[in-house]
C-alpha cells in the first residue's frame, strides 16, 4: 500500500468532505481516503498496483472539486504555487462578494425603502408612458430588481449550483444544495410574483434571494480567513527552511535553491545564515542554535564531524557542510509532514460529526418541504389560503432550507485538532494523530523510563572500589577496554573518568567480546574470561552473589544513591567495582509535580538497581511503591502491560528515550518519546517530546484537555444554532434574510472558537 497526501479545492461543508470520502474510497484499490475539512486536503492510502493518484484525482474532480497531489520532494515550490492559487481565489471572491454587495444593496433600496419609487419612475414612464397605472409602476420596480438580481443569482452564485451539480452526479447533497435550493426558490417566486397576472401590483422579494447569497458568500470568506490562521503553524515551520544554499560547483560557489540540493552536495553556512540542509561539518567551526530543534537556548558548538540539522542558525563561524539528508527525508520536512498528518487525522469523535452530515442535508430538505406544505394546510384549514399566505409558506421553508449549516458541524473537530496540533509543535509537543490528542487527556498512569528522561543522560562516575587482585587504575583499564566503542551512558562515564585521571586504555585487547542484554559486556584477554555489569553477570560468570566488600560500597559506600557496575573474572571473581550516578534534570520534579495535579499516578521504570531507583524517585517526588527497578530491557514492555487497565478507562503512557524502549512504547496506549527531535523518536512515539522536558508531558496532556474542551464547546454550538434556528424558522419567525446571515456566522464562530486554543498557556 502507498499513502499521498492531496490538496482539494472548492469544499464547503462537511458533506464535501463526505462525498470525496466516499467516492474516492468506493474506488478498485482504494484502502482509505481521510478528508480534513478545515485544512482543505485529503489523504489516500491505496495500492498502486490497481489505481494510481492521476485516478483518483480526476474522480475528485470529476465532483466539482480541485485536487493536485502534494510532492514528496521540490514541497515549497509546489506550496507558492497553491499559495498563489488561494491568494488569487480570494480576490476574486473579494470581487463577486463587492459586486453582491453593491447589486444587493441597490435591490433592498429599490425593493425596501421610498426612494424606489422615484429611482425606477424614469423607467415606468419610457415602457408605459407618464400616464402609468400603479401595476405598471410596481412591474417597473420588479424588473430593475430582476436585471440587479441575476448577476447576483447566476454570477456571484455560480460556485453554489457546480458544487450542487457534482453533489447531485454522486447523488448526493451539500451545503451548496442547500443555498442553490434555498436562493433558486427564492428567485423563482420573485419572477413569478414580476411577471404572473393574477400577482399584478405586488413587489417581488428578490432582495431575498440577494442577500441570501451575499450573507453566505461573506460568511465563506471570514471562515476561510479563519481557516488560513488554524493552519499557520504548518505555516510557521515551513517558513524556517531557508530558500537559498551556497553550494560548492567545482571551484566556483553557487547560490541555488535550497530545494535543489541532492546528497552529497557540500554547502557554505556563513555566520548568521540558517542551514540549508541536514548533514555532517566537513570543514569550518562555529556554534549553531537548535532552539527550534531541541528548545536548548545554548548555542551548540560545531566542528568538522559533527552533525547539524536544516533550519538551526549558524553563529559566527564559517561551516562548510556536506548534505546527508535532503528533501522529504530532512528532519524539517518530516516534522512538517507529522504535523500534517496529525492535522488531517480523524479522532473517534469525529465520526459523531460525520454521521449526523451524511443525513443532515436530505433531513433538512425533506423537513424545509414539511415546512413548506404545513403552513399551506394550515391556510386551507383556517381558510386563509392566498397570496400572501402561500408567500409566507414559501418564505418560511425557504428559511429552514438556508439557516441549516452543516459546516459548523463539519469544522467542530478538525479545525481544533489542526490548532491544537498546531500550538503543540510551536512548543516542541508533536502529536502524530487526532485519536492520540483525544486520548492523551484521559492519562492515568505515567510511566517513565529512568535513563535521559528523568535524568540527564550523562552519569559520572562517583566512586571506585577494588578487591585485593586489582588496583583502582586496573579496574578503570580493563572497564574501559571493554566498554571502548560502546554508546552506552554508563561506557561514556567510565572514558570519560579514565581520560580525567590521565588512565591509558588499551586498545584491541579484548577478544570475543559480546553483549549480554540487562547484564553487560565480557570478553577475553590472553585466555582470561572476565566481564563487567551488574550483579546477574557476577552470578553468570562465577555462580557466586557479591563478596562483602562490594556489598558494603554498594549499599554503604559511593554506590548507595548510584548506578554499581563490577569488574569480574571468571577465575577468581569479582576484581572491582565503579559506582556511576546521573543528575535529574531540572525540570523534573517540576513535571511529576503537574502531572500528579492532572490526576497522573506517576511510575519509575528503570534496570538500575532499588537503591539508586528510589533515590532518583525521591528527588522528583515519585512514591517509593512506584517504583519499577532491575528491570531488564526485554522485561519492560510486560511490566508496562501489568499496569494496563483491561477497560481501557485508566490509560497509561510510557515516555522513553525512543532508542531502546521501543517495545515498551509500543505496548503502552501512548507511547511518549524524548529525544530531541533523533530519528528513532520520530519513528516510535505516537508523542514527540522535541525539546526532553518532563514538563511537556505535563503540557501535552494539557493540551489534549484544553482541545478536547474545544471540540465539545464547536459540537455544543453547532449541534444548538441547528436545533434552536431551524425550528424557529419553521415556525416562521426567522426570515431568508436573516437565517442566511445565522448560516453564514455559524461556522465562523466555530473556528472562531477553535482559534482560542492559540491562547491557552501550557
Amino acid at each position: 500500500m502507498k499513502t499521498e497526501r492531496i490538496a482539494i479545492e472548492g469544499m464547503h461543508c462537511a458533506n464535501c468532505s463526505a462525498l470525496i470520502e466516499k467516492m474516492v474510497g468506493r474506488m478498485d484499490g482504494v484502502r482509505e481516503c481521510a478528508v480534513n475539512l478545515a485544512a482543505n486536503n485529503g489523504t489516500v492510502t491505496f495500492d498502486p498496483d490497481t489505481t494510481n493518484m492521476a485516478q483518483v484525482v480526476q474522480a475528485i474532480v470529476d465532483l466539482g472539486y480541485g485536487a493536485t497531489v502534494i510532492p514528496q520532494e521540490g514541497r515549497a515550490s509546489f506550496d507558492r504555487q497553491r499559495h498563489e492559487r488561494e491568494a488569487a481565489q480570494r480576490a476574486h471572491d473579494l470581487r463577486m462578494f463587492a459586486m453582491s454587495l453593491v447589486l444587493t444593496t441597490l435591490v433592498m433600496v429599490v425593493c425596501m425603502t421610498p426612494l424606489g419609487m422615484p429611482l425606477t419612475m424614469p423607467l415606468a414612464t419610457a415602457l408605459f408612458g407618464p400616464q402609468h397605472t400603479h401595476e405598471q409602476m410596481m412591474l417597473a420596480m420588479n424588473l430593475v430588481c430582476l436585471v440587479l438580481t441575476v448577476p447576483v443569482q447566476f454570477v456571484a452564485g455560480l460556485r453554489f449550483y457546480r458544487g450542487a451539480w457534482g453533489a447531485l452526479k454522486a447523488r448526493s447533497a451539500n451545503m451548496d444544495t442547500l443555498v442553490a435550493v434555498g436562493t433558486t426558490i427564492a428567485f423563482a417566486y420573485s419572477l413569478y410574483v414580476t411577471f404572473a397576472p393574477s400577482s399584478a401590483g405586488a413587489m417581488a422579494p428578490f432582495e431575498t434571494s440577494a442577500m441570501l447569497i451575499t450573507f453566505v458568500q461573506l460568511g465563506k470568506m471570514l471562515e476561510a480567513r479563519a481557516k488560513g490562521r488554524a493552519g499557520e503553524a504548518v505555516e510557521s515551520l515551513m517558513s524556517l527552511a531557508p530558500k537559498v544554499a551556497h553550494v560548492h560547483r567545482g571551484t566556483e560557489v553557487a547560490d541555488i535553491p535550497a530545494d535543489d540540493l541532492r546528497i552529497g552536495d557540500v554547502v557554505d553556512v556563513r555566520p548568521g545564515e540558517k542551514v540549508p540542509v541536514d548533514g555532517v561539518v566537513v570543514g569550518g567551526s562555529s556554534s549553531v542554535d537548535e532552539s527550534m530543534l531541541t528548545g536548548e537556548p545554548m548555542p551548540q558548538e560545531k566542528a568538522v564531524g559533527s552533525e547539524v540539522t536544516g533550519a538551526t542558525i549558524n553563529g559566527n563561524g564559517t561551516l562548510v557542510v556536506r548534505a546527508t539528508r535532503v528533501g522529504a527525508e530532512s528532519t524539517l520536512s518530516r516534522i512538517v509532514e507529522m504535523v500534517e498528518r496529525a492535522q488531517g487525522s480523524k479522532p473517534q469523535i469525529q465520526q459523531l460529526a460525520d454521521r449526523i452530515a451524511s443525513v443532515f442535508v436530505p433531513a433538512i430538505l425533506l423537513l424545509g418541504l414539511i415546512t413548506f406544505l404545513g403552513w399551506l394546510a394550515i391556510a386551507v384549514l383556517t381558510g386563509t389560503l392566498g397570496g400572501a399566505s402561500f408567500e409566507h409558506a414559501l418564505m418560511s421553508g425557504v428559511s429552514v432550507v438556508v439557516v441549516a449549516c452543516p459546516c459548523a458541524l463539519g469544522l467542530a473537530t478538525p479545525t481544533a485538532v489542526m490548532v491544537g496540533t498546531g500550538k503543540g509543535a510551536e512548543q516542541g509537543i508533536l502529536i502524530k494523530d487526532g485519536d492520540v490528542l483525544q486520548q492523551a487527556g484521559k492519562l492515568a498512569r505515567m510511566v517513565f523510563d529512568k535513563t535521559g528522561t528523568i535524568t540527564q543522560g550523562m552519569p559520572m562516575v562517583v566512586g571506585v572500589a577494588h578487591g585485593d587482585e586489582a588496583s583502582e587504575e586496573d579496574v578503570i583499564r580493563f572497564a574501559g577496554a571493554l566498554e571502548q566503542g560502546s554508546e552506552h551512558p554508563l561506557a561514556r562515564a567510565v572514558l570519560m573518568y579514565a581520560a580525567e585521571n590521565d588512565i591509558d586504555i588499551p586498545k584491541n585487547m579484548v577478544r570475543d567480546f559480546e553483549a549480554i542484554t540487562g547484564k553487560g559486556v565480557v570478553g577475553t584477554v590472553d585466555g582470561e574470561r572476565f566481564g563487567f555489569g551488574n550483579e546477574r553477570l557476577v552470578r553468570e560468570l562465577t555462580g557466586a552473589g557479591l563478596p562483602d566488600w562490594c556489598e558494603e560500597f554498594a549499599h554503604t559506600g559511593a554506590g548507595a544513591h548510584a548506578t554499581v557496575m563490577y569488574l569480574v573474572f571468571a577465575s577468581f571473581g569479582v576484581a572491582g567495582a565503579i559506582a556511576a550516578a546521573d543528575k535529574v534534570k531540572p525540570t523534573a520534579a517540576e513535571g511529576v509535580r503537574r502531572l500528579g495535579e492532572l490526576g497522573c499516578d506517576v511510575y519509575l521504570l528503570t534496570g538500575d538497581a532499588r537503591g539508586a531507583a528510589e533515590h532518583v524517585a525521591a528527588q522528583v517526588g515519585i512514591k517509593t511503591s512506584h517504583v519499577l527497578a532491575e528491570v531488564l530491557p526485554d522485561q519492560k514492555a510486560n511490566r508496562i502491560a501489568e499496569l494496563l487497565d483491561p477497560n481501557h478507562e485508566r490509560l497509561v503512557a510510557m515516555v522513553g528515550d525512543g532508542i531502546n524502549d521501543t517495545p515498551a512504547l509500543a505496548t503502552a496506549d501512548i507511547g511518549i518519546a524524548m529525544s530531541a527531535g533523533s530519528d528513532a523518536a520520530l519513528e516510535v512515539g505516537q508523542v514527540v517530546l522535541m525539546h526532553d522536558d518532563v514538563v511537556d508531558v505535563a503540557r501535552a496532556i494539557e493540551l489534549s484537555r484544553a482541545t478536547m474542551r474545544k471540540i465539545h464547546q464547536n459540537f455544543a454550538w453547532a449541534l444548538g444554532y441547528n436545533l434552536l434556528l431551524v425550528p424557529l424558522a419553521a415556525f416562521g419567525v426567522l426570515p431568508p434574510e436573516l437565517s442566511s446571515a445565522c448560516m453564514a456566522l455559524s461556522s465562523v464562530s466555530v473556528v472562531s472558537n477553535s482559534l482560542l486554543l492559540r491562547r491557552v498557556r501550557l
